[in-house]
């Protein structure tokens, strides 16, 4: 006979704090960045960093960061996380009834993946498809969210059959959901001078030992400027938030949108495809930090174009994603 239970979706994404305060940045730094995906340096030099320096002095400048894009309803990440969550289970539910069951982990911070992990199998589900919202996989990412699960399986008493995503950076849908987003800001806007695709950045030492991460974010661009008909001088992409003082990919997104004011591109737009909710890094890096880094350098108009987060075709991308999947198991 079929297997009756519902099939468990572990959608993840990377974290947030609980607060936009000192102590609840503290508290999330300290288990982001303990993370040896993350940083991998010695772990006794690297303790001696994190706690000795980093811990001191950078929950706060992130607090105050964090509180230019709190809402009402808390962190965006979650409140748009908890919304995809919703808007998952509503479309499973209309094609697949009660066949799906959807829980949201976060790798750091709350909810845990732990926690979700649980909440999975108290629905009974001996089947779990984990689905990290990282377009673009890299062992920074994805791969870490695929530690965290493991670390739970370990312990496990009643192990659940496991699928990963690993990525859909090429999604055919993921494409066309964000070359709709684009085209749809256009339409009221006009084109830019230049569309900067920026996704989050790695050391270059990561992408050189192996790390496929850039490639990814290089086939999305391609593929996104192909799908909008864009001239090669019409896009360009780059990469932001860098952290400590070794090389990262390049270009860099703060340093271009200095630059290209001065070439005489003078209207930008810019969009971050490798994220899928919007998060400090857009709402704040991007459309506030880097607005001002744009337009102090002469440029005349910076416009930041939204995340996919719940639009209706980026769900029905996941929901693809997840038949593909699991059809197997249905």
């Amino acid at each position: 006979m079929p297997d009756q239970t519902p099939v468990g979706i572990l959608l993840s994404n990377l974290g947030t704090p609980d607060a936009p305060t000192t102590p609840a940045l503290r508290r999330y730094l300290k288990e982001f960045l303990w993370d040896k995906r993350v940083v991998d340096l010695p772990r006794p030099l690297w303790w001696l960093i994190l706690n000795g320096i980093i811990l001191n002095t950078r929950p706060q400048r992130s607090a105050k960061s964090y509180q230019k894009v709190w809402t009402e309803n808390g962190s965006p990440l979650m409140d748009i996380s908890l919304r995809q969550q919703a808007a998952l289970q509503a479309v499973l539910d209309a094609n697949y009834p009660d066949a799906f069951h959807v829980e949201l982990a976060m790798r750091y911070g709350n909810p845990s993946i732990a926690y979700g992990m649980q909440k999975l199998a108290k629905s009974r589900c001996n089947r779990v498809l984990v689905l990290p919202l990282y377009p673009q996989y890299s062992l920074t990412t994805t791969e870490s969210t695929f530690d965290a699960v493991d670390k739970v399986m370990k312990t496990d008493r009643d192990m659940p059959k496991l699928h990963l995503v690993r990525n859909y950076h090429d999604h055919p849908a993921y494409i066309a959901a964000l070359a709709a987003s684009i085209r749809e800001d256009m339409e009221v806007n006009g084109p830019p001078d230049k569309l900067l695709f920026s996704f989050h950045g790695i050391p270059k030492r990561y992408y050189e030992n192996g790390d496929p991460y850039p490639d990814e974010c290089h086939r999305t661009a391609e593929l996104l400027a192909e799908a909008l008909e864009l001239e090669d001088n019409a896009w360009m992409l780059t990469f932001q938030s860098r952290f400590g003082r070794e090389e990262w990919m390049q270009p860099y997104t703060d340093k271009t949108l200095q630059r290209l004011p001065q070439q005489g591109v003078k209207n930008v737009a810019v969009v971050c495809p490798g994220f899928a909710a919007d998060c400090l890094e857009t709402l704040e890096e991007i459309s506030i930090q880097n607005r001002k880094f744009f337009m102090d350098a002469g440029g005349k108009s910076f416009r930041y174009i939204p995340a996919l987060n719940d639009r209706e075709d980026h769900i029905r991308t996941l929901a693809d994603i997840v038949h593909s999947h699991c059809a197997d198991w249905l």
